[in-house]
C-alpha cells in the first residue's frame, strides 16, 4: 500500500496516546516467560511484540519471528537456557542477513548448544536448550546492546547467575541500563560497574504488575512535526520524567529546533513557537541511533545542515539505514554523505517534486519521512510497514490534519 501524504496546517495541535515501548515490552515478556508471577500493563501493540508473544507461546519446532530483530536476539538466549526444548529460530529474508554470531559465540562460551542451519553466523539457527551453569562470559563492548541485554535477561534464571565482561568501549549504554533497571524493578539483584555486569541468580520473584512506559522512539516523530511546523502544541502520553529509554534524549536535542518539553502527570506537552531554527545540528547518537532518521529528515525539511555520528549499528538494522537515508533524501534534491558510522546532510533550498520514498521493509523509514508532508506532498511506498512498531501511526497523523490517500496497492 502506497500513501500520498500532505498537510497544509500552519499550527499543529492535538492529543496522542502512544502505546508502550517496544524495548521495555519485549524485555518484560522474556522476564515474564521466566517468572510467570509477573504481569505487564500498557504492553506495546507493535508487530515485533506480537511475534515475540507468539513465539514464547509456541510449541512448534520452527519458530518464525519475521522482521523482529529484538525477538531474534532475545529468543536465541531464552531458548538456549530452556532445558529440553529444541527449536529452529528463523525469520524474514532480511533477518537471515542480520548477524547473530557474536551472541551465539557468547552463549557457546556459557555451554549453549547452537548450530547454523544454512550460513555460518546467520539465522536460521538450531538451538538445543540445556542448563547453562557457566557464570562468566566475555564479549565485545561495541556491539548491539540487544546481544548484551539478551544475556542479562536470562541471567537470573541460570543456576549461578552471570557475570558479563565487556571488552573495549561500550555503545548503547542506556539500553543496557534499561535492562538492568527492569530486572531490578522485578526484584532481581544486579549491577553495572565499569565494563562488568553482574546479575544474581533468582529462583522466583514477587507477584506484581509492571507498567510499560510509552515509546520515546514513537514520540520522536511528533518532535519532528513540532519542529517543522510554524507553531505547535502537542500532548503525548504516557511518559515519565525519569525514563529508562535512551531516545528520551529527544527532549534535549529538539530544544535546538525551538521545541520545549513540559512534563505534566503522565504526559508530555511539546510546544513550538514561530521563528526558531538552528544554523547547524551536530550530534553523537551512539546511545540513541534509532532517532538518526528522524533528525535527518527534520533537518532536510528545515534546510538545516547536520552531521550525525555514532551510527555504526544502523548498517545491520531492517535495512542499511545509512545507505537508505542517503538514497531517499537525495530524491528531494539535497546531498548526503555517509561513512560506516556517520551521516552529513547538505540541504538544498528547493525540494524536488513528485517524490516517492522507498521504505525497505523498515518501519522507521516510513515514520521518519512522514513529517516532511508539512513542507511538500510526496508518496511513501509500502506504508503499512509502520505496524512493526506503531500500527496506529497513520490514523494518529490524520488526527493532526494530515491528508493521507492511497495511491496504489
Amino acid at each position: 500500500m502506497n500513501l500520498e501524504i500532505s498537510n497544509t496546517k500552519k499550527h499543529l495541535s492535538g492529543t496522542i496516546k502512544v502505546t508502550g515501548s517496544k524495548s521495555e515490552s519485549n524485555r518484560l515478556l522474556i522476564l515474564q516467560a521466566l517468572y510467570p508471577n509477573l504481569k505487564i500493563s500498557n504492553l506495546s501493540n507493535s508487530d515485533d511484540t506480537h511475534y515475540l508473544q507468539k513465539a514464547l507461546k509456541s510449541e512448534d519446532e520452527i519458530v518464525d519471528i519475521h522482521h523482529a530483530g529484538t525477538a531474534m536476539r532475545f529468543l536465541t538466549a531464552y531458548f538456549s537456557s530452556l532445558e529440553g526444548r529444541e527449536v529452529v529460530l528463523t525469520g524474514s529474508k532480511r533477518m537471515t542477513e542480520r548477524p547473530v554470531k557474536l551472541l551465539v559465540d557468547a552463549l557457546k562460551q556459557m555451554g549453549a548448544d547452537i548450530s547454523y542451519e544454512k550460513n555460518d553466523g546467520y539465522p536460521p539457527i538450531r538451538i538445543k536448550g540445556k542448563k547453562l551453569t557457566t557464570n562468566r562470559v566475555s564479549l565485545q563492548a561495541n556491539i548491539s546492546s540487544q546481544y548484551i541485554s539478551a544475556l542479562m535477561l536470562i541471567a537470573p534464571s541460570l543456576p549461578n547467575g552471570l557475570e558479563i565482561n565487556l571488552e573495549g568501549k561500550i555503545t548503547s549504554t542506556p539500553y543496557i541500563k534499561m535492562t538492568l533497571e527492569i530486572l531490578q524493578r522485578a526484584g532481581i539483584k544486579g549491577s553495572f560497574e565499569g565494563n562488568t555486569i553482574k546479575i544474581e541468580p533468582t529462583q522466583e520473584v514477587e507477584k506484581q504488575t509492571l507498567a510499560v512506559e510509552s515509546d520515546w522512539s514513537s514520540a520522536s516523530y511528533y518532535y519532528s512535526l513540532a519542529a517543522i511546523s510554524e507553531s505547535a502544541d502537542l500532548k503525548l502520553s504516557t511518559y515519565r520524567k525519569t525514563s529508562l529509554q535512551g531516545d528520551s534524549c529527544m527532549a534535549k536535542i529538539y530544544k535546538q529546533f525551538g521545541v520545549t518539553t513540559k512534563f505534566e502527570n503522565d504526559h508530555i506537552i511539546l510546544e513550538k513557537r514561530p521563528g526558531t531554527k538552528p544554523k547547524h545540528i551536530e550530534e553523537n547518537l551512539q546511545n540513541s541511533p534509532d532517532i538518526a532518521q528522524t533528525i535527518a529528515v527534520t533537518c532536510l525539511a528545515l534546510n538545516v545542515p547536520c552531521h550525525l555520528t555514532g551510527l555504526h549499528t544502523l548498517k545491520i538494522k531492517e535495512t542499511d539505514r545509512l545507505v537508505a537515508l542517503k538514497t531517499e533524501i537525495e530524491k528531494f534534491g539535497s546531498e548526503v554523505k555517509v561513512t560506516h558510522n556517520s551521516l552529513e546532510l547538505l540541504p538544498k533550498q528547493n525540494f524536488s517534486q513528485n517524490v516517492s520514498v522507498a521504505t525497505y521493509n523498515d518501519h522507521r523509514m516510513a515514520m521518519a519521512f512522514a513529517p516532511l508532508g508539512l513542507k511538500i506532498p510526496f508518496e511513501i511506498e509500502d506504508a503499512e510497514v509502520v505496524s512493526k512498531s506503531y500500527p496506529g501511526f497513520w490514523e494518529d497523523f490524520e488526527k493532526l490534519g494530515f491528508k493521507i490517500e492511497k495511491t496504489s496497492i
